[in-house]
C-alpha cells in the first residue's frame, strides 16, 4: 500500500473509539503537478486546509489515531466520491446526473481552486485521473475504513471527527447569534451522519472552550460524512470546520499570532472529544 500519500499517527495505546482525520491539509506539491498547473504556488494552495493537521496533532496523546492526507486537495479531493469525475476536465468522463459540486469544478479531481480559478489550461486524460484515485484516494479511504472498523470492534462504536477549515468569507453570509461570528461549524448532515448525543457533546466541548459554534450552515458535510456516517450502526461522522482567520493569515497562508493559543485551546477540546469514545457500548439492535 502506498502509505506515502498519507500520514497515520497511532497512539501508544488506543483508548478511544474516536478517529480524527484531515483529508484537505495535505501540502506535498510535486514538481510534476506544479508543471501541470497554470497557477502559482500561493494560488494553488488557496483551497488547502492549511495547518489543520498541526491543530489536531495531539490527538494520539489522548488515545485516538490521527489520519492526515499528504497530497493536496487541488491534486485529488478525498472528500469526494471516486466517481465524481468532471467531464469539463477529464477527457472521456461522462456526466452522471446533476451534481452541483462537479458542475462547479469541484469533483474528485478539481478543475478550480478558491474563487473559481482554473488549475489547468486544458483537459487531463482519464489515465491521469485514475492514477491519482488509485494511488491517493483509495489508500486513504482504506486506511480510514480500517480505523473505524477497529474502533467499532474495540469500543462498540466508531466516531469520525473529520477536520477541516473554512475561509472567513464563508461566515460573512451567516448572521451571528451573538456579537461574534461563528468560529466552528459542525456538519452532521442534519442528523443523518451522527447521533444527536454525540454531536451535542462535540459541540459542548468547543463551546466550553469559548468558541462560537453553529451546525450545518453553511457546511453540513460532504462525501466523507455521507459515506461513513451510520449512526444506527453506532458509526458516527461529524465534520468540523474552523474559521481560518482565527489561526492563520489567509492571503499569505501562514500561521498568525493566535495560532499557538488556538492550538492550546483545541488540545482541551480534543481531549474531551476523545473521552466520548472511551466507554465500550453495546451494539444497537438491528
Amino acid at each position: 500500500m502506498p502509505q506515502s500519500t498519507y500520514d497515520l499517527t497511532l497512539p501508544r495505546r488506543r483508548l478511544s473509539g474516536v478517529v480524527f482525520a484531515s483529508p484537505h491539509s495535505g501540502h506535498c506539491y510535486s514538481d510534476a503537478f506544479l508543471r501541470q498547473t497554470a497557477l502559482e504556488r500561493p494560488a494553488i494552495r488557496s483551497s488547502e486546509d492549511a495547518f489543520v493537521d498541526q491543530l489536531f496533532d495531539c490527538a494520539p496523546e489522548f488515545g485516538a489515531p490521527l489520519l492526515c492526507a499528504k497530497m493536496p486537495r487541488a491534486y485529488v479531493d478525498l472528500n469526494r466520491s471516486a466517481d465524481e469525475l468532471d467531464p469539463a476536465l477529464i477527457d472521456g468522463a461522462v456526466r452522471r446526473g446533476q451534481n452541483p459540486r462537479v458542475a462547479s469544478g469541484l469533483g474528485v479531481i478539481p478543475r478550480v481552486v478558491a474563487n473559481g480559478r482554473a488549475i489547468y489550461s486544458g483537459k487531463l486524460p482519464m489515465s491521469e485521473a485514475q492514477k491519482r484515485i488509485d494511488s491517493c484516494w483509495r489508500p486513504y479511504h482504506r486506511a480510514l475504513q480500517g480505523l473505524l472498523e477497529q474502533a467499532h470492534l474495540d469500543f462498540g462504536q466508531a466516531i469520525l471527527v473529520d477536520c477541516h477549515s473554512m475561509p472567513h468569507e464563508a461566515m460573512e453570509g451567516v448572521k451571528p447569534g451573538s456579537r461574534r461570528y461563528p468560529e466552528i461549524v459542525l456538519g452532521d448532515r442534519f442528523g443523518a451522519a451522527a447521533g444527536a448525543e454525540i454531536v451535542d457533546r462535540i459541540e459542548a466541548a468547543f463551546s466550553a472552550a469559548g468558541l462560537v459554534v453553529i451546525r450545518n450552515a453553511p457546511f453540513a458535510g460532504a462525501y466523507i460524512t455521507q459515506a461513513y456516517g451510520r449512526p444506527s450502526r453506532r458509526q458516527h461522522a461529524v465534520q468540523v470546520e474552523i474559521d481560518r482567520s482565527i489561526y492563520m493569515d489567509e492571503k499569505r497562508i501562514r500561521p498568525n499570532a493566535n495560532f499557538d493559543a488556538l492550538r492550546n485551546v483545541l488540545r482541551g477540546v480534543i481531549a474531551e472529544i476523545a473521552s466520548i469514545g472511551q466507554q465500550q457500548m453495546p451494539l444497537a439492535a438491528e
